[in-house]
């Protein structure tokens, strides 16, 4: 049998990849992050599955589901929100299955920064403002940051910034960021994002505390960076005529195609 990882996605039932699906349909047991996983992908599940809702257990009784399965050789789904591969936990799950030779697999899911930024209508990245996304958070119970990971050092290369399971501390990301990006900077807050109740707040690094009511206390991303006006850079060269690639050679000028006959 196998474990298989999947991503979930942020929250919309059909944000979730065609093998995941699949891999759902055909896994007799389903353990699924209750608290973040919509119920709806759980419709995905095989008739009489066994589903368990993975957020009351510590890791010893998740682990404890995966081995009951293996033991009788059937498949469990284990379900993230999200993409796995950032602040899931499965590492160590991982590491625990294989030790008991318990076959893992990974699918990827589409990360809550990838749904708000649809949500927004943006691109995260412009050619001469920003070409890098941070995925980045603060220093919670479950898990400390870093010393060399800061906001403050992340934001002095100009880049926008992805700011995960931190809007009970905006207050005092606004100050951080401050000095790096500008009172005018753009700030968007999404909460929730792609679920039925999405909430999408707009403003400034200046304004961005004022806007919030105070109802967002949980499940929001925090976007930071000038990309966000969606008016603040220039063009990519990709699609422009005169832009040569392998796929699209660039149309040469008469007075180009003069030159290369005299040639």
């Amino acid at each position: 049998m196998t474990v298989h990882f999947i991503g979930a996605g942020p929250g919309a039932a059909d944000l979730i990849t065609l093998r995941g699906r699949d891999l759902i349909a055909s896994c007799p047991v389903c353990i699924y992050a209750g608290s973040l996983v919509p119920e709806e992908i759980l419709s995905h599940c095989p008739e009489g599955a066994r589903i368990v809702n993975s957020a009351p257990l510590d890791l010893d009784a998740i682990i404890a589901e995966c081995r009951a399965a293996h033991d009788v050789g059937q498949d469990v789904a284990r379900l993230h929100s999200g993409d796995p591969s950032v602040w899931s936990a499965m590492d160590e799950q991982m590491e625990r299955l294989r030790d008991a030779g318990i076959p893992v697999s990974i699918t990827p899911g589409v990360p809550a920064f990838a749904a708000a930024a649809a949500a927004l209508g943006v691109e995260l990245t412009m050619p001469g403002v920003a070409q890098s996304v941070v995925l980045t958070r603060t220093s919670g119970r479950a898990s400390a940051m870093p010393e060399r990971e800061t906001l403050a050092g992340f934001a002095a290369t100009g880049a926008t910034l992805a700011i995960h399971l931190s809007i009970h501390r905006l207050s005092e990301i606004v100050a951080e960021l401050l000095p790096f990006y500008g009172a005018d900077c753009p700030v968007a807050v999404v909460f929730r994002a792609s679920w039925p109740d999405e909430r999408i707040v707009r403003g400034t690094l200046a304004t961005i505390v004022e806007e919030m009511d105070g109802g967002i206390a949980r499940t929001a991303l925090i976007l930071v960076g000038t990309v966000l006006d969606g008016e603040a850079g220039g063009r990519s060269a990709l699609y422009s005529p005169d832009y040569d690639r392998r796929y699209r050679p660039r149309v040469a000028t008469e007075s180009q195609s003069g030159s290369i006959d005299q040639n």
